[in-house]
């Protein structure tokens, strides 16, 4: 953004774009969209968004470009048939995708005169523009910390994790591992509720309960983990495998899909094989380490 003026270009309007761009008008700022279903925009313009008749004409209304597409391939998609607009702009990427294409899309946005900023929003769209929410940034620190003000716009909190454009990929994406995979354990247990006559309300505080309980093993087991001990002196890795393959046949009795389960069951039992019956089930994490040969 040059001089004083706030401005911002915000390309995509999905729920994700759409609360971004929503966000930046609240505060002030002279918002240029571009989505390409344009109808999306409709709202935004009614609340004095401008909508950009095409992409190169998005890009060089302002510098400070956000970007809030589907994955990095759309990414390219979009960009690559306006790269010659590209020169100048700070591209702040808050597409989801893997560290190692975050690392190439701000390669290529340097080959094109651009710089990216990544980002992983760590709130769905209802977080966007709230003071208490949080998104990961990495790459240049210097671009980072002149835009910080409009990248609290987006959340209030934000945290620049490093140089490497890969990091805050990085972070979004070991966030998810433990969302989704959590996520479906809940849908496992409401499952098996199911099958013995209770619904999701009768076991959500049950549910609740257990699951903060897991910050205290996330720390305990932290520091045990870090420093490489394993040790069977508060759990094992057998009796471990015992409650597992439990859970295992009780969703099986219950006539529920068990996939997830015997998941679980089949890393317990490699752990087990490879001979750490007696030190803690902690020890799942060198054996996750290394993919299966």
């Amino acid at each position: 953004m040059s001089g004083t003026k706030q401005s911002v270009t915000v390309i995509g309007l999905g729920p994700m774009g759409q609360a971004m761009a929503g966000a930046f008008l609240d505060r002030g700022y002279d918002v240029t969209v571009w989505n390409r279903t344009a109808s999306r925009a409709d709202a935004l313009v009614a609340r004095g968004a401008v909508l950009a008749p095409n992409v190169e004409e998005a890009l060089v209304s302002n510098e400070l470009v956000i970007l809030s597409l589907t994955d990095y391939d759309a990414m390219y998609a979009t960009l690559e048939p306006a790269a010659a607009a590209l020169a100048g702009r700070i591209l702040v990427n808050l597409s989801s995708d893997t560290p190692e294409k975050a690392r190439a899309a701000a390669c290529w946005a340097a080959e094109r005169g651009a710089v990216q900023l990544t980002g992983g929003v760590t709130v769905p769209p209802s977080g966007i523009g709230q003071a208490e929410s949080a998104t990961f940034y990495s790459g240049p620190r210097e671009v980072f910390d002149q835009h910080r003000p409009a990248l609290e716009v987006i959340t209030g909190r934000t945290d620049h994790r490093g140089e490497d454009p890969g990091l805050a990929a990085l972070m979004y994406q070991i966030g998810m591992v433990m969302f989704w995979t959590s996520m479906l354990s809940y849908w496992q247990a409401i499952t098996l509720a199911d099958a013995n006559g209770l619904t999701a309300a009768d076991i959500l505080p049950h549910a609740v309960e257990t699951a903060n309980s897991l910050p205290g093993f996330f720390s305990f087991y932290a520091e045990r983990i870090d420093a490489g001990r394993h040790i069977g002196d508060v759990d094992r890795l057998a009796m471990g495998m015992a409650s597992v393959e439990h859970v295992l046949h009780t969703n099986a009795d219950a006539g529920v899909d068990t996939t997830l389960p015997a998941a679980v069951v089949e890393l317990f039992r490699r752990g087990m094989d490879a001979g750490h019956a007696a030190d803690s089930f902690s020890t799942l994490v060198e054996l996750m380490k290394k993919a299966e040969a």
